[in-house]
């Protein structure tokens, strides 16, 4: 069973806070059990958001075709961020007390989750993280897993990318949050390591509704390519005042393209380049993509289903290892399952001592009317 209690009617709401299911199920038992998501379905981030929902519910069915979770349904009660740190922490904790799960996944941005998995970790409750890259998500604490590259090997992996096309000056524009100041920071240390230059740095506010101050100032600088990273609907005005301003006349390199060109027009796009985290892979990867374009008649918008996937599969996985949905003994069955490698369709998954992924997935990629590899 897969949840999402935004717009429900009460009653509606009740039946769905108990598992009932519309079809049920007459292999599992009827009492579900639960795990928590917190997605940006609204905001700025709603296309990504949306696009993760679709893997978590594709997910849920995946387990419940193989038999559940102990005999029983499973599912995931997800929860709307909105885009926003307080509201996030606030649906993280109605997870915790009311519906109390013992694993929560999400937020998408950094600053965003940050918080809330803190909020998570001091509770004891597992926190598992498909999206965000700040380097900071490695020091949350002991509840804390991670499936996703940080910041610190994407800055190494783009920065080097953006060596080899041949750009030597570059200019960058990234949020001003935990995200893009690490992104900024991060590739200029990397990037001046191999001899280029960032001649421009620029970080810009949220929710504006231009960015052309910002755009003139880069361009002052006559870089030879513009480096950015940004959120799916800010980012849509950026590219879009771009091309206005005559920018697109040098090369985009976008820093987690599918996010950054999530929302942008597909004829403003053409031609960027970019890096992304590794999105599937594999047999697993191809089955999984497969399943999703046959769901819901269109492909993976973005690069994080797969890890959101991945990671309620192995959430089933560990309660039924743990033949528990205690926290604590859920979390001791993570980390066995990710010593051993677990093959999930974003690649094998191996934690660290800290619960980090080793040797996370990137990919070189381009937009041609779609994102696609180079």
């Amino acid at each position: 069973m897969f949840l999402t209690r935004r717009h429900l009617p009460a009653a509606a709401a009740a039946a769905l806070a108990l598992g009932l299911a519309a079809t049920p199920l007459p292999a599992l038992a009827q009492e579900t059990i639960h795990m928590g998501a917190v997605l940006s379905l609204t905001g700025a981030n709603a296309t990504v958001g949306e696009d993760v929902r679709r893997a978590v519910a594709l997910a849920v069915d995946k387990v419940n075709a193989d038999g559940g979770v102990l005999g029983k349904k499973f599912g995931v009660i997800v929860e709307d961020s909105g885009g926003n740190a307080t509201t996030a922490l606030n649906a993280a904790r109605k997870l915790v007390s009311v519906d109390k799960v013992p694993v929560v996944i999400g937020e998408y941005s950094s600053g965003i989750t940050l918080p809330m998995a803190q909020y998570l970790v001091k509770e004891g409750v597992a926190h598992l993280n498909i999206a965000s890259t700040s380097i900071k998500i490695r020091d949350l604490g002991a509840s804390s897993f991670n499936l996703i590259g940080l910041e610190d090997k994407g800055n190494q992996f783009s920065s080097k990318d953006v060596w080899d096309l041949g750009y030597r000056n570059v200019a960058m524009v990234a949020p001003n949050n935990a995200y893009g100041q690490g992104v900024v920071h991060g590739f200029k240390q990397e990037f001046e390591k191999l001899g280029g230059k960032v001649v421009t740095e620029v970080l810009y506010t949220a929710g504006q509704s231009t960015y052309r101050r910002e755009l003139q100032q880069m361009a002052r600088s006559n870089p030879d390519a513009y480096i950015y990273t940004a959120y799916g609907q800010e980012s849509a005005v950026i590219n879009r005042e771009a091309m206005e301003l005559g920018l697109r006349a040098k090369p985009f390199y976008a820093i987690l393209i599918s996010m950054s060109l999530s929302d942008t027009a597909p004829e403003i796009a053409k031609g960027q380049l970019g890096m992304e985290v590794g999105s599937v892979y594999g047999a697993a990867g191809k089955a999984y993509a497969d399943a999703f374009a046959a769901k819901y008649k269109e492909g993976m918008k973005t690069s994080y289903t797969g890890y959101a996937y991945d990671a309620v599969l192995m959430t089933a996985a560990a309660m039924n290892k743990a033949k528990s949905t205690d926290t604590a003994a859920v979390q001791a069955a993570l980390k066995e399952i990710g010593k051993g490698g677990y093959v999930g369709v974003t690649g094998p998954i191996v934690f660290d001592a800290d619960r980090q992924r080793i040797d996370p997935p990137y990919a070189k990629l381009k937009f041609d009317g779609k994102v696609v590899p180079r």
